[in-house]
């Protein structure tokens, strides 16, 4: 029997073009296997609602077509539901689908949802706020926020943005509370990982699975400008975890106090409250990838 699936495409995010998508898609997906339709976002935030609504319908899979923003939108909607998340990413990051080995042309990835490997991934809830991947309380979520205003696409416009903001950048200070200690920290980033990277390469918690059933607090600590180099090489070459900067400590929950009240959560950026609630949810999100449960 066939299953249904969707694929839900942003015209507007990632920075590749969506023209050639529904002809790759007619030519390379296995329609022994599937049948399909394709939606079309038309405001901000539909997708989660033609994936709330595929659900209730029954469909199989839905299939986020777009960058981090679109599939964190699609698979919060699904946790909990027995609908599988697909991925085809367009974006400039593509952070989820890195960690979980989707390939990064849309040839690859629909080859991939035609092999139908499927995994039962956890899933990070904070206060009420689902995620997927990577959230994040410093540094970085300045930059998903700057990201968001500035409309920047493509990575070497990302790195301008960080020079740019990293210069004039206080490490913020946080507190947390893991297994009844409290700890008060001065951070450049604070990240929850599930999965290992921001995108781009950028790993920021390199042993982090999606499968395990913790969640990893990544913590960067202040350092000098002419540290930077090797930070950000041990970063992008999967050895953050080795750095005298980096402090990488697994967890199922916490709480934690912000002084800036400034969140991303999959490079999406939020207000948050003061107090935060952080849980992973194990085992909550069908989702077809490249690596195996």
């Amino acid at each position: 029997m066939k299953q249904r699936l969707r694929f839900i495409i942003n015209p507007i995010s990632g920075v590749r073009r969506k023209n050639d998508i529904p002809t790759l898609i007619e030519k390379k997906l296995d329609k022994s296997k599937y049948d399909y339709d394709i939606a079309y976002t038309e405001y901000s935030k539909h997708a989660k609602q033609i994936a709330v609504d595929s659900a209730k319908e029954g469909v199989d899979i839905v299939c986020a077509v777009g960058g981090d923003g679109s599939v964190h939108e699609v698979g919060t909607a699904l946790i909990g539901t027995k609908t599988k998340l697909a991925i085809i990413p367009t974006g400039s990051g593509n952070g989820l689908a890195r960690h979980l080995k989707i390939p990064l042309t849309i040839e690859g990835a629909i080859e991939l949802i035609n092999n139908h490997q499927v995994i039962f991934m956890d899933t990070v809830i904070v206060n009420d706020k689902p995620f997927l991947g990577v959230g994040g309380y410093g540094f970085d979520a300045l930059i998903a926020k700057r990201f968001n205003e500035e409309h920047v696409r493509g990575f070497s416009k990302y790195i301008k943005l960080v020079l740019k903001e990293y210069m004039k950048y206080k490490p913020t200070e946080v507190e947390f509370e893991l297994d009844g200690v409290k700890r008060r920290e001065n951070v450049v980033l604070c990240t929850v990982a599930n999965a290992s990277e921001f995108g781009n390469g950028f790993a920021v918690s390199p042993e982090s699975s999606v499968l395990d059933g913790k969640i990893e607090l990544c913590l960067l600590k202040p350092f000098s400008f002419f540290s930077a180099p090797g930070i950000a090489y041990n970063f992008f070459n999967k050895r953050a975890h080795r750095s005298k900067y980096t402090e990488i400590i697994p967890f199922q929950k916490a709480r934690m106090f912000l002084t800036d009240k400034m969140a991303h959560y999959d490079g999406e950026p939020f207000d948050v409250r003061e107090e935060l609630n952080i849980e992973v949810v194990p085992k909550s999100l069908y989702i077809l990838a490249g690596i195996e449960n």
